[in-house]
């Protein structure tokens, strides 16, 4: 019987090179082979072929600084992995945190989505607690579906909702980016109903007296609240309103960033809204006329509608961007076509019109604020007063 050939390491470190590279079998195992280049460096390589039928060559290691035991261990695991149509060795996975960082750089700050800040907020409090270490590609729908549990139960629907949106995102933007994965997400999962979520409240006259009465006492606050209604404007414009926008003779010029909703763009405002205006204080080097720490501006929202709501009388609930709906709905009342008043909202002109008329409707929108601030102040005065007379005095 022929003696059985064998390969050591002695006999490994004895291979000669050639004018070529050539590569020699394992007699012990079929598939790993030493690989000679013609400089003399000597390595292991395993040789399989995927599912496809495709033959898959993987560099094990070097032979001066490995066995050919320890070679032919990790050959056997590589030809296993090929064979399963796997990567030959098991490839490191980026954790969530590395995905989100990676996300916000390339996707977030690159394309100057304004939402950053609030989205490295959710990151920081809600998600990267929980995940950060977490392996990306080894989230599954169960983790998910824990992870909105836990903000909704502590933290409400819609913020569980946003979260939602957050992670939903960073999977879509790395799902694009890798051949292999599969996101995770499904429909349904969902914690509120954006249908059932669209409010359609508008104040009532009663209501709209209460909350001014409240306003008027209310300071830095109740200014904000009463120019919501008088303008018809978005919160965070009111809020960010500074003294250099607002021109002598009563023009505001509200500014607009990239990547945001319309706003009224350059409104006269009427003379109540000015004398709220006017009777703020400055202060110091704050630019804002709603100041808050430092250089920046009024951004307490939260705790001063409920301490607000607190001195009301019992009503159903109202957030402040019913205000909004309803200046828009007091425009109409008070004889303002739909298209002007829809251009003081900042809302996006349809079809032809919006594309070709650039008209700057600067007189238009003027009289229709000044309109919605004499409904407001005929609405202030008790029932049975001369609601009429103020609001054509208003027009002439």
């Amino acid at each position: 019987m022929p003696r059985r050939r064998t390969l050591s390491d002695v006999g490994v470190a004895k291979l000669k090179p050639g004018p070529a590279r050539y590569a020699v079998p394992d007699p012990e195992l079929r598939g790993h082979y030493v690989r000679v280049a013609p400089t003399g460096t000597k390595s292991y390589v395993a040789v399989a072929r995927d599912p496809l039928g495709k033959q898959v060559w993987t560099t094990i290691g070097a032979a001066d600084v490995m066995s050919i035991a320890a070679a032919r261990d990790k050959t056997r695991k590589a030809i296993i992995r090929v064979r399963a149509g796997l990567p030959v060795l098991p490839i490191k996975s980026d954790t969530f945190k590395d995905v989100a960082e990676n996300y916000l750089k390339r996707h977030v700050v690159a394309n100057g989505l304004r939402s950053q800040d609030e989205i490295e907020r959710c990151l920081g409090k809600y998600i990267h607690p929980v995940w950060q270490g977490r392996e990306f590609v080894s989230l599954r729908r169960s983790d998910i579906a824990r992870l909105l549990d836990n903000v909704q139960d502590k933290h409400g629907p819609r913020q569980a909702d946003y979260v939602l949106a957050i992670v939903r995102g960073i999977s879509n933007w790395f799902a694009s980016r890798h051949d292999d994965y599969v996101s995770p997400f499904t429909r349904g999962m969902r914690r509120t109903d954006p249908k059932t979520r669209k409010r359609a409240r508008i104040l009532d006259d009663d209501e709209l007296r209460a909350i001014w009465r409240q306003a008027d006492a209310n300071g830095t606050f109740g200014d904000i609240v009463r120019l919501l209604l008088l303008t018809g404007q978005r919160r965070e414009k009111i809020a960010a309103m500074k003294w250099a926008d607002v021109t002598l003779d009563g023009e505001w010029r509200i500014p607009t960033e990239d990547r945001e909703k319309g706003t009224g763009g350059s409104l006269v405002l009427p003379e109540l809204a000015l004398e709220i205006i006017r009777a703020r204080p400055r202060l110091g080097e704050n630019p804002h006329v709603f100041p808050g720490r430092g250089a920046g501006y009024f951004k307490g929202f939260s705790p001063c509608k409920r301490a607000f709501d607190a001195n009301l009388p019992v009503m159903p609930a109202w957030v402040l961007h019913d205000l909004r709906r309803t200046a828009r709905s007091l425009m109409s009342r008070a004889g303002v076509r739909p298209d002007i008043a829809e251009r003081v909202l900042g809302h996006a002109i349809s079809g032809v019109e919006g594309v070709y008329d650039r008209h700057s409707y600067r007189a238009e929108k003027g009289d229709a604020l000044k309109r919605l601030s004499c409904l407001i102040d005929a609405i202030l005065i008790p029932p049975g007063g001369n609601v009429v007379s103020l609001i054509e005095t208003a027009v002439r």
